[in-house]
């Protein structure tokens, strides 16, 4: 493989696939395929669209990741999350690249206490769960050099996400309210993709945890974001976020896991570093949003 390998990302219209296609654009040849231009519900498209293609390795970041949607609409869930990484690992194998494939926390069942390892039984509870494992399997059964790498409450400046809703929440409201009882890791897309790149190009296969470090609820995820923000000086009118029970929100239709926090270790073995703190990274990406409404 070359010094500059041939990246080609798959989902460039989403958070992280944005994110992937800017940093890696700076130092390899990336190609980029959003909704619009290649549709994974369709896997005779997908094959005539990329097997054209030339390139070393195929980051799919693409996927129906509304958890609610999923339930209502199952056949396009199992399409998108679960078909379409097949189709693609098959196309990769065929071409002699690797592919390496986006999944999530949400393979498991939170029943757990401490964090979850590549090696832990994965028990999803909802449609959008299921769709992702069966998703992961079939890229790991076609072909064992494939990497599936699990992340987990993905923010980052492409896409709006959890901390921009509660920003914006505390800008036009005095009270915040956000569960404070499930438990996983924000994750910035700009450090996922700096830990994600050494990986590209090596033989690392099979399953791999990425995350920032520690570990933290949605309530506390947004204390944290609004106390970053007014250091900042953003013009809140909120400072304090209040709590609220998983068993409170009626509106959601999927049942989510409680505790889904994803154990480093493997990644901290594999390349002799600890992920950045989630705090570290909320405060930055919220001077980032602040330096931009100034």
């Amino acid at each position: 493989m070359s010094e500059k390998p041939r990246i080609l990302i798959v989902g460039t219209g989403g958070r992280l696939g944005s994110a992937l296609l800017r940093e890696y654009g700076k130092s390899a040849e990336v190609i980029g395929f959003d909704r619009q231009s290649l549709d994974l519900g369709n896997a005779e498209t997908v094959r005539q669209v990329l097997q054209p293609v030339r390139f070393d390795v195929l980051i799919n970041c693409a996927a129906q990741t509304n958890v609610d949607r999923c339930e209502t609409e199952r056949a396009e869930a199992w399409e998108v999350n679960a078909e379409a990484p097949k189709v693609l690992a098959e196309i990769c194998t065929r071409q002699g690249a690797k592919l390496v494939h986006i999944s999530t926390d949400y393979v498991f069942d939170g029943a757990k206490r401490e964090p979850y390892t590549e090696t832990d039984p994965a028990m999803p509870v909802s449609v959008y769960g299921e769709s992702k494992l069966a998703g992961e399997r079939g890229v790991l059964t076609s072909d064992p050099r494939h990497l599936v790498v699990r992340v987990s409450w993905v923010f980052g400046p492409d896409r709006t996400s959890f901390v921009d809703g509660v920003l914006e929440n505390a800008k036009n409201n005095e009270t915040v309210a956000a569960v404070a009882d499930k438990f996983s890791t924000p994750t910035y897309t700009i450090d996922l993709a700096a830990m994600l790149r050494p990986f590209l190009t090596d033989d690392t296969s099979g399953l791999l945890h990425l995350t920032n470090g520690g570990a933290c609820s949605w309530q506390e995820y947004a204390q944290h974001a609004l106390e970053c923000a007014h250091a900042a000086g953003l013009p809140l009118r909120a400072s304090k976020v209040e709590a609220l029970a998983l068993d409170e929100m009626k509106n959601f239709i999927a049942k989510r896991p409680r505790y889904t926090v994803l154990s480093t270790a493997k990644y901290e073995a594999l390349s002799g570093k600890k992920p950045r703190p989630w705090r570290e990274a909320v405060a930055e990406y919220v001077s980032h949003c602040a330096s931009r409404s100034g």
